[in-house]
């Protein structure tokens, strides 16, 4: 990784013990790992959707937990995004029918990494989706990180000063989503190696319950 736009880390060796071990995102211990990646691996969360599957990146335990604590919010995104032409859907902003998750539809374009700020969120999680062309995301090491401003309620974020040398970066494409729980310190919308930069992202915030 050293290059401003960063390397894309897609071979899973090192990084996932890397990020089981909390260097890159929450810990947790073997017995619930096993068990979450289980039930991840088993499709129980589907809901119907099969077009694209959780990236390799996501905390599976997180994703269980908060599926288990939160299943109405998180069947209703699954059913939506069965059930939504992401090409055709007009961008903006789509409240998912029965819930208050709001499905944001953008149509935007990769930059510099110096460009992108590093940020986490306490009570929202971040679904992300490249539906159409190819985004890059970094995820930044906890130790070597330091927040540049107190955490900002209102707006539910927080940023980073952070060594790009340390982070992972991962290339999304649409048979992939990420998930972005308060544990994963994320970069969005970082240049990549592709020629064409444009992309069609679907962000939906979902409520994280402790």
């Amino acid at each position: 990784m050293n290059n401003h736009t960063g390397k894309d880390e897609t071979k899973p060796c090192c990084m996932i013990k890397k990020m089981q071990n909390g260097i890159y995102t929450a810990q947790h211990n073997a017995k619930l790992l096993k068990e979450a990646e289980t039930w991840m691996k088993s499709g129980a969360w589907r809901n119907g959707y099969f077009r694209a599957d959780p990236h390799m990146s996501v905390n599976a335990v997180e994703f269980y937990q908060q599926y288990k604590k939160n299943p109405d919010q998180w069947k209703a995104l699954f059913n939506w995004l069965k059930n939504t032409n992401l090409y055709a859907i007009s961008k903006g902003k789509h409240p998912i029918e029965g819930t208050s998750l709001v499905a944001s539809v953008e149509d935007s374009e990769n930059g510099a990494l110096e460009k992108r700020q590093s940020e986490s969120h306490r009570k929202r999680i971040d679904f992300q989706f490249a539906v159409k062309g190819t985004e890059r995301f970094g995820i930044i090491e906890h130790q070597s990180s330091s927040p540049i401003k107190p955490y900002d309620e209102k707006k539910d974020v927080i940023h980073y000063k952070y060594d790009k040398e340390k982070a992972l970066f991962f290339d999304s494409t649409p048979d992939k989503f990420f998930i972005f729980f308060p544990g994963d310190w994320h970069i969005a919308k970082v240049m990549n190696d592709t020629q064409d930069q444009n992309i069609r992202v679907i962000v939906i915030k979902v409520d994280y319950k402790e």
